[in-house]
């Protein structure tokens, strides 16, 4: 069985199998929770994000944790907000599914998110929340190996916004 739940907090302080990094398409670090992983993680996190040649918009890449207390860090570069015409939803939905299949190849059990995109990117929490929730349990009643996800949020804005959209989907 698996659960989902908030945590109000630092994800770079999260014990889990894997963090989740809202990370820019370079993977070479930049604000907010990028950043705040490339700092806690060390230098040796920026060294092997070079070796990944980047990533694309709701795809995942995996490097380890260094001096992170999670094994795995996950990259994932999130949608810009653009009005919600330009796939923007389908894009944020790919980056949780992309974030579940690498954390089950790697035989991660736990796994702490980030509210992707909602910060510099501008992804409506309130649209984001939902699909964040929405999507991570779809990926976790198909049957896969991840025991725990939790989202990781910044602020009590953002916490409330994810028990609303955890408590709207899963009853």
């Amino acid at each position: 069985m698996w659960t989902i739940d908030t945590l109000l907090g630092d994800i770079t302080q999260v014990r889990a199998d894997a963090i989740v990094n809202a990370a820019n398409t370079s993977l070479l670090g930049g604000g907010g929770v990028d950043g705040a992983i490339h700092r806690a993680a060390g230098p040796e996190l920026l060294a092997e994000c070079r070796t990944l040649n980047g990533c694309s918009t709701g795809q995942a890449k995996l490097t380890r944790g260094y001096r992170l207390p999670a094994r795995y860090v996950i990259h994932t570069p999130g949608p810009v907000w653009r009005g919600g015409g330009c796939g923007e939803a389908e894009a944020l939905a790919s980056c949780y599914r992309s974030c579940i299949a690498l954390a089950e190849e790697y035989g991660c059990k736990t796994v702490a998110f980030p509210s992707i995109s909602t910060g510099v990117y501008r992804f409506p929490l309130e649209r984001a929340a939902p699909i964040a929730v929405g999507t991570v349990a779809q990926c976790l009643t198909a049957g896969v190996q991840v025991e725990r996800v939790t989202f990781v949020c910044f602020s009590q804005a953002v916490k409330d916004a994810y028990d609303r959209a955890l408590r709207e989907n899963t009853g």
